[in-house]
């Protein structure tokens, strides 16, 4: 394995960003609203919800507002911030709908959204909503049948996106997952310590050197959780990771350590 302190990596030239999970459970949506209305005004780059029915933690049956709906007015809300979900759950949605749903949002957003997919994983939505659960490998065979489809309607869609709307695919698993990112993902979004996201890292190279593909075009991600810069900032940065998001919940959205995020990612890229 490459040493994870190296740092000749082709997508490190990208930029460092700072993202945030604003985690739409156990709050009301004028709280959630106001939450990403101060991550922008902090500096943030991105902002993202995520695609369930339930909460993932806390009270199961507690407050929480669906995906899709709530970008849309956020498109409307923030003004220079790029959002998404983190990520949208691919079993949920017809692929045509979806493609539509996000050129939609593009447009109402003058170009300022990030298309997070991955396959799903959360039974509970499934069940409760009527959704077959089916298996994780039958899961990801399906995003993998959806991607293309969602490609081809953005292409026929008319007006068609304000740009090449960048897709984040969410999700670490080498044979299918990280397959999938080579072929159309633009970031890959990832969770772990640096050992952990250098061979990730690793095995999506050797993707993307499979199909011709550079792997200096895919942005990394990864999800730093309640961790500080301190913690995590230099060991992931020095693996090639570029965006870092943190989360927060409600109901009391705490954007003190993204506040400590931003201020690393000045000093980074002003080095």
């Amino acid at each position: 394995m490459t040493s994870p302190e190296s740092t000749d990596r082709p997508y490190s030239a990208f930029p460092v960003r700072i993202g945030v999970q604003i985690q739409p459970q156990h709050a009301q949506y004028a709280d959630i609203r106001r939450a990403v209305a101060a991550a922008e005004e902090l500096g943030v780059d991105v902002a993202f919800n995520w695609d369930h029915f339930y909460p993932l933690s806390g009270e199961p049956e507690g407050l929480h507002f669906e995906c899709w709906t709530m970008l849309s007015a956020w498109a409307e809300a923030t003004e220079r911030i790029e959002f998404g979900a983190l990520v949208t759950c691919n079993s949920y949605r017809n692929p045509e709908l979806l493609a539509d749903m996000a050129r939609t949002v593009d447009h109402i957003s003058d170009g300022r959204l990030i298309f997070g997919i991955g396959s799903g994983w959360f039974e509970k939505d499934y069940d409760e909503y009527g959704y077959e659960f089916g298996t994780a490998g039958g899961r990801l065979d399906a995003l993998g049948e959806a991607l293309p489809r969602i490609e081809q309607r953005w292409a026929k869609l008319n007006p068609r996106p304000t740009r090449d709307i960048p897709v984040l695919i969410g999700g670490g698993g080498e044979k299918k997952t990280l397959k999938l990112v080579a072929q159309h993902a633009d970031i890959w979004h990832g969770f772990g310590d640096a050992e952990t996201i250098a061979h990730k890292h690793e095995v999506l190279d050797a993707h993307c050197e499979s199909i011709g593909r550079n792997p200096g075009e895919i942005e990394r991600s990864a999800g730093v959780g309640d961790k500080s810069p301190e913690e995590l900032g230099k060991s992931l940065y020095e693996v090639g990771t570029r965006l870092f998001t943190v989360h927060t919940s409600g109901p009391d959205y705490d954007l003190s350590l993204l506040r400590d995020w931003i201020t690393w990612r000045d000093e980074m890229n002003n080095q």
